[in-house]
């Protein structure tokens, strides 16, 4: 029914002009009443399928209903007939497709096109995002086998703030006290964890606490970064090259020219690459107060994916590096996903200098496990040490605060 319907508008419609939504689902629901009295559809059936003409012409066709869906945090496309989609926490299959591999291909080529990305068969992996600001991920025939393969992570509509945070359990109202004072202190934070476990939002939450007055330059493959209260604010994305000889533009490339731009602080959303050194080099050279995040499984795996990251980019000695990531990055922030699908700031450390060869840590803060209830997750913050450099806190004023 709706392929014949789509059929009659798709005649009807005006190439030569762009049509207006009220003029295209005008000329929906004028077919569908039409259809409606050769078929005897109902009035519920009549909404329900003008709504969906609709999402198919002009917007995502069966997936606007999942982006719709405040409640649903991801959605997975693997090919035209499978969807899954994540909600508190659980995968569930979706029970509608895509009506042909070319209408899904259409979508795609609708979602990249909006930020002037390319994907085809030539360049079959992109990054991009929704106009709500949700993270897309895109991987086409001939790298995804089975069809076209996309992913998209959604954010709130409403950001999350450290009241929320502290709402859910995933951290103590001390450790925020803490945080709170060493953003304002212009310590530089890395925040890590694995896939899933929040590291954009706690960015964004942590954003909150930079003075309204500084100068801020955000750096991200796909913007995705909501901050606030901030009017100086510069937001850089990055740039794939296409087959029309355009360059593409790194995160090195933008790390190098915020550089040139008199920030107070540079935020980077995810270092993945050889412009890890570039991140560093922006932290030691009197950018204090930068964050960034990256994938890891502990605080200790973030300090071996940090040197692989700077000899993706440079061959350097490991004494070398291990000094830049230790005089660079002040505290590291390592949040995780558990089993109960909760997400909390499981450690928090200083990063002290160099020992033995290695990058030494101060551990701070723990979560410690204690049992479970009702199927959730019961533990508690142990403090574990102090903050042994304090002298970014003494120039701000902050000493007696957080001893």
């Amino acid at each position: 029914m709706k392929e014949e319907l789509r059929q009659r508008i798709y005649e009807k419609l005006d190439m030569g002009r762009d049509m207006e939504d009220t003029e295209i689902m005008e000329m929906i629901e004028e077919e569908v009443s039409l259809y409606a009295k050769e078929k005897a559809l109902s009035l519920n059936e009549r909404e329900r399928t003008s709504k969906e003409l609709f999402d198919s012409l002009r917007k995502l066709d069966v997936l606007q209903q999942l982006v719709d869906d405040d409640s649903i945090t991801e959605i997975m496309i693997n090919g035209q007939d499978s969807i899954f989609y994540e909600k508190d926490g659980e995968l569930k299959p979706w029970d509608k497709k895509f009506s042909s591999r070319e209408k899904l291909e259409d979508v795609i080529q609708q979602i990249v096109g909006v930020n002037n990305r390319v994907v085809n068969e030539a360049s079959p992996i992109v990054d991009t995002r929704l106009k709500s600001g949700a993270r897309v991920n895109v991987v086409l025939y001939p790298v995804s086998l089975d069809g076209p393969a996309v992913s998209i992570r959604k954010f709130p509509k409403e950001p999350i703030t450290m009241e929320k945070l502290l709402a859910l359990g995933s951290i103590s109202e001390e450790m925020v006290r803490f945080l709170q004072i060493l953003v304002k202190a212009r310590y530089n934070i890395f925040i890590s964890g694995g896939t899933g476990s929040g590291k954009t939002t706690f960015l964004n939450v942590l954003s909150n606490f930079i003075p309204s007055d500084e100068r801020i330059i955000t750096i991200e493959d796909s913007a995705e970064l909501q901050i606030r209260g901030i009017k100086n604010l510069v937001r850089l994305e990055t740039r794939n090259a296409n087959m029309e000889s355009v360059k593409p533009i790194t995160i090195r490339d933008l790390v190098r020219s915020a550089l040139r731009m008199r920030p107070d602080r540079i935020i980077v959303g995810e270092v993945r690459g050889s412009e890890c050194m570039d991140v560093l080099q922006a932290f030691n050279t009197g950018h204090d107060g930068s964050i960034s995040t990256g994938h890891a499984n502990s605080c200790r795996d973030m300090m071996s994916r940090l040197e692989t990251m700077i000899l993706m980019g440079m061959e350097l000695p490991l004494p070398a590096i291990r000094s830049q990531i230790a005089s660079g990055i002040d505290i590291l922030v390592h949040l995780g996903r558990l089993r109960d699908r909760s997400r909390k700031v499981l450690d928090l450390c200083e990063l002290d200098g160099i020992e033995n060869g290695e990058v030494k840590m101060n551990p701070i803060y723990r979560f410690e496990e204690v049992g479970e209830k009702d199927g959730k997750i019961v533990g508690k913050w142990i403090k574990c040490g102090k903050l042994k450099d304090c002298g970014k806190l003494r120039a701000a004023g902050y000493k007696e605060e957080i001893a």
